[in-house]
């Protein structure tokens, strides 16, 4: 009896890391670019020191510097994915 609690335990322990793995990586993520987007205001305020220019550094604005990453390199895609088409549309690829 104890055997089959026992495997029934450790069958219960991998459904539930199932079921907590995905939600438990967007949490990692959300850490890890938000002391990315940290460190990066950090330099910025380093940097524009000399010209009275300052970032207001919280947990807030480090995920704001880290999701405009993400959307800059959205856009710089789509740039060149238009850009490629008329280009082959000109006949000049």
């Amino acid at each position: 009896m104890n055997t089959l609690i026992f495997i029934s335990c450790i069958c219960f322990l991998f459904i539930i890391g199932r079921i907590f793995i995905v939600p438990l990586k967007w949490i990692l993520k959300l850490i890890f670019n938000s002391i990315l987007g940290g460190i990066l205001i950090y330099i910025i305020n380093v940097i524009g020191a000399n010209w009275g220019f300052h970032i207001g550094l919280n947990f807030f604005t480090s995920i704001l510097i880290r999701n405009f990453r993400c959307a800059r390199e959205c856009a710089i895609n789509s740039y060149k994915i238009t850009y490629n088409i008329i280009l082959l549309f000109l006949g000049k690829i």
